[in-house]
C-alpha cells in the first residue's frame, strides 16, 4: 500500500486543457559521467511554447515502484501546462551509480545538474518547482538551501527540517528501535534491486552485481552517529532556515511521523511560506486516511500558477497556515476518517496558543497516590500497543486502546474537564527527578480518557536523560540528584470534551520505539511546582472563520494494472508465559502486480519482528525480513533478506544478510556483521 493508490473517494480527471507526450526513459548526463534516468510528461504545445517544470527526484524506481502513484498526479500537472520530470536518484531503478546513504550532498549535486539540465530544454522556461513526500520531501528543502536560480519553489510533504530530531533513526535521543533497523533493511533490497534490461541493454547484470557489492548498509552509518553531529546536521535546513529564499508550501498529517517540521517551518522561514496539516497518515492528502481527503492537487496547481507562472491565483491572500482540529473519538488500530473542523492561522508563533498547566503535585492532575514523590514503574513490554512511529494508512497502524499500557506505566489522571479544551501544537512535561542510573530514557504519552473509560493516546514523547541539555553533547545522568528535564510531545490538533480527562503517562521504556538503556533505572518523580503538563491551548474555537473549502479530491486515473497477488497485512501481540518474552510480530504483504503498460511484474513481502523479555533491557533483539521480486517475462529478479540488531551493556550488533536470485539461481550471498560502542543510548 506504501506505492499503491489506494481506492478512495475522488473523483477522475480525464480531459485535460493540455494533450502531454510521455517518455518512459530518457538520459540525464552528470558531470562526472554518470548518467540518471529520467520519465517526462510534456504537454505537446511546450515544444513551441516552453513551459514551466515540476521535478519529482526520488530513489524509489519510477517504473514499476511508483509508477502507479506518479499515473495520478504528473500527468494531472502535464494536462495544465507543466512538463513533469521524474528521476530515479543516482543509484536506483534505471540510474547509474551507487546509492551510498541518504542525503549526501552527492545527491544534491546531481539535483543541481538536474536543473541546469531542465533549463536547457526546449521544451522548458527555464522556471522549476519540486515536489515530494518523505525523501522527495526532504530533498526539496535541501536542493532549495542551496539557491540554484532555476528552482523558483517547493511543496514539501511528510519531511523534516532536523534530521535527526524527526526521522526514522532517534527521537530524543533515544534510538528509535521501532523504525532505525526496519528503514535501513529496507533501502538495502530496495537499492539492490537491477535496472531494467528494457532500458539499459546487456549491462544490466554487470551494473546490478556492481550495485549488490558496492551498496553499504545505510544503518551502519547511522548507528556511528548516536549523537546530533555534523552528520545529521548536514541536510538539516534548520541549520540555517535562511538559506531557503524561495516560496515554500509544507504539508503533513496528525497520523504521520513527520508532522512536527511543519510547524517549525511556518515559525521559521523567511520567505513565502504555506502550511497545511490534515489528519492524514504518510501520504498525499487526495488519497490518504484518515479522511477526509482534499483536492490537493488542484491545490498544487494554485501555488504552481501563482510561483511559475505568475498568475496571481489568490492563494497567497489566503491565511497562510490550515490545520485540521480532530474531534475526540474511541480509540482504534485504523480509521477511514476522522470528524474534525479546519482552522486557520495566519502563520505560526508559540504565541498561537496560550500554555494551560497540570501540576503533577495536587488536584489538577494526579495519580490515586497523594505522596510528594513517585516512583516509576519499569515494564520492558511496555510500548507494544502505541501503534507505529510513520502510519501509511494501513490496518494496525493506530494506537490500540492505551489502558492497557497505563497498567504499565505511572499514569496522573486529571479531574473532569469542566469546558472543551482543544489543544494545537506541541504539548510538553516538565518534570523534577531522580535517577539511579547514569543513563536513563523517560516515555511520556499524553490520552484521552473517556466516560466510557477507553483510553485514547494524543500524542507521546520520549527524552534519553543523557540529552536533557543538548543532543549533541550528551552527559550522564547524576545519581539520585535532582534534575529538571523537559520532554515535548508530539505536535497534535486535537479537542477534548467537556467530561473527558487528561491522562499523561510516565515510562523509563517505550519498546519497541525507544531501545532500553543497559540497565533497568529507578526514576522518581518529585511532584512539586517544577512537575507539570504544560498543555498549548487554541483559544479561537468560537471565532467565525471564513475559509475557502478545498476542492473535492481530484487525480488523473491511475494506470491499468494486474493482481498477481493480493496485498494483506498482521500485526500480532505474543507473550511466552514461561519465558516471559514479548513478541510483536508485524507483517505486510505489497502484494505483486503487473503493468500492462511495459510488462514489469514487482512485489514485495516484509516481516518485522521486535522481541523483550521482562525485566531484561539487554533482551531486546529486532529483525526485519524482507523479499522483493522484479521481472518482465523470462526475466525474474528477487531479492530475499534478514537484517538483525541486538546489544549488550557496552555495545550493539548488527547483521545483514543479503540474496540476490536471477530466475532461480543465486548470484549473490553475502553476510554483514557490524558492531559498535553505546555512545549514551
Amino acid at each position: 500500500m506504501v506505492f499503491n493508490v489506494r481506492e478512495s473517494t475522488r473523483s477522475i480527471k480525464r480531459e485535460f486543457p493540455f494533450e502531454v507526450d510521455v517518455t518512459d526513459h530518457i538520459w540525464i548526463p552528470m558531470s562526472d559521467g554518470t548518467r540518471l534516468s529520467a520519465k517526462l510528461w510534456v504537454p505537446k504545445e511546450a515544444y513551441s511554447q516552453p513551459v514551466p517544470v515540476i521535478l519529482e527526484y526520488i530513489p524509489y524506481r519510477k517504473n514499476e515502484f511508483t509508477a502507479l502513484r506518479d499515473s495520478i498526479r504528473h500527468p494531472y500537472f502535464a494536462g495544465h501546462g507543466y512538463a513533469c520530470v521524474r528521476v530515479d536518484m543516482r543509484g536506483s531503478g534505471d540510474s547509474e551509480g551507487i546509492l551510498y546513504d541518504e542525503y549526501l550532498k552527492q545527491e544534491q549535486d546531481d539535483a543541481l545538474e538536474i536543473l541546469d539540465w531542465i533549463e536547457k530544454q526546449e521544451w522548458s522556461t527555464g522556471s522549476v518547482g519540486m515536489i515530494g513526500k518523505s525523501w522527495g520531501g526532504f530533498n526539496g528543502l535541501q536542493v532549495a538551501a542551496r539557491q540554484h536560480p532555476a528552482l523558483k519553489t517547493v511543496i514539501t510533504l511528510c519531511s523534516t527540517d532536523d534530521r535527526y530530531a524527526d526521522d526514522v533513526h532517534y527521537k530524543g535521543g533515544a534510538l528509535l528501535a521501532s523504525d532505525m533497523l526496519w528503514w535501513a533493511s529496507t533501502m538495502l533490497v530496495y537499492s539492490a534491486r537491477p535496472a531494467d534490461p528494457k532500458h539499459v541493454g546487456d549491462s544490466w547484470r554487470e551494473n546490478w552485481l556492481d550495485r549488490l557489492k558496492k551498496t553499504p548498509p545505510y544503518v551502519e552509518e547511522w548507528m556511528r552517529h548516536q549523537r546530533r553531529d555534523e552528520f545529521w546536521k548536514h541536510g538539516s535546513v534548520c541549520e540555517n532556515y535562511e538559506n531557503i529564499k524561495i516560496p515554500v508550501y509544507a504539508v503533513g498529517g496528525w497520523a504521520d511521523g513527520y508532522t512536527n517540521a511543519v510547524f517549525r517551518l511556518m515559525e521559521n522561514l523567511k520567505g513565502p511560506k504555506k502550511g497545511l496539516v490534515g489528519p492524514w497518515a504518510h501520504e498525499y492528502p487526495e488519497v490518504a486516511v484518515p479522511g477526509p481527503q482534499i483536492g490537493f492537487l488542484q491545490e498544487c496547481i494554485r501555488w504552481w500558477d501563482q510561483w511559475l507562472k505568475g498568475e496571481d491565483t489568490g492563494i497567497m491572500d489566503e491565511p497562510s497556515f490550515r490545520v485540521y482540529m480532530q474531534d475526540a473519538v474511541p480509540p482504534k488500530t485504523d480509521y477511514y476518517t476522522r470528524p474534525g473542523e479546519w482552522i486557520v492561522e495566519d502563520g505560526w508563533t508559540m504565541q498561537s496558543v496560550a500554555d494551560k498547566k497540570y501540576y503533577f503535585g495536587d488536584q489538577d492532575l494526579m495519580e490515586q497516590s497523594k505522596n510528594e514523590s513517585e516512583q516509576l514503574k519499569t515494564h520492558q513490554q511496555h510500548g507494544l500497543y502505541a501503534g507505529v512511529f510513520c502510519p501509511f494508512g494501513q490496518e494496525g497502524d493506530m494506537a490500540s486502546d492505551q489502558n492497557i499500557e497505563n497498567g504499565l506505566s505511572t499514569t496522573f489522571t486529571s479531574k473532569e474537564l469542566t469546558e472543551e479544551v482543544a489543544i494545537l501544537g506541541f504539548p510538553k512535561v516538565q518534570l523534577k527527578l531522580l535517577c539511579d542510573k547514569k543513563q536513563a530514557n523517560i516515555a511520556v504519552r499524553l490520552s484521552d480518557l473517556s466516560p466510557e473509560g477507553t483510553s485514547k493516546l494524543i500524542t507521546w514523547g520520549q527524552l534519553n536523560l543523557t540529552h536533557r541539555n543538548n543532543h549533541e553533547f550528551p552527559e550522564d545522568v547524576p545519581i539520585n540528584e535532582e534534575i529538571t528535564v523537559t520532554i515535548e510531545l508530539d505536535a497534535i490538533g486535537y479537542k477534548m470534551p467537556k467530561g473527558h480527562k487528561l491522562q499523561v503517562s510516565l515510562s523509563p521504556t517505550n519498546w519497541p520505539h525507544a531501545w532500553p538503556s543497559a540497565e533497568e533505572a529507578v526514576i522518581v518523580v518529585i511532584k512539586d511546582e517544577d512537575s507539570k503538563l504544560l498543555l498549548p491551548v487554541y483559544t479561537k474555537t468560537d471565532e467565525i472563520q471564513e475559509i475557502r473549502p478545498f476542492e473535492y479530491p481530484e487525480t488523473a486515473e491511475v494506470m491499468e494494472r494486474e493482481i498477481l497477488r493480493e496485498a494483506g497485512r498482521t500485526r500480532e501481540i505474543k507473550h511466552n508465559t514461561i519465558t516471559n518474552e514479548w513478541i510483536l510480530d508485524d507483517f505486510s504483504d505489497e502484494g505483486c502486480r503487473r503493468l500492462p503498460y511495459n510488462g514489469m511484474e514487482y512485489g514485495s513481502e516484509n516481516r518485522n519482528v521486535y522481541k523483550i523479555v521482562e525485566g531484561d533491557p539487554l533482551s531486546a533483539y529486532v529483525q526485519c525480513d524482507w523479499k522483493l521480486t522484479v521481472g518482465r517475462e523470462e526475466w525474474q529478479t528477487r531479492l530475499e533478506s534478514t537484517s538483525t540488531m541486538k546489544s549488550d551493556e557496552t555495545k550493539f550488533y548488527i547483521t545483514n544478510h543479503l540474496k540476490a536470485f536471477e530466475g532461480e539461481e543465486i548470484v549473490y550471498d553475502e553476510l554483514q556483521t557490524f558492531e559498535v560502542e553505546r555512545d549514551f543510548v
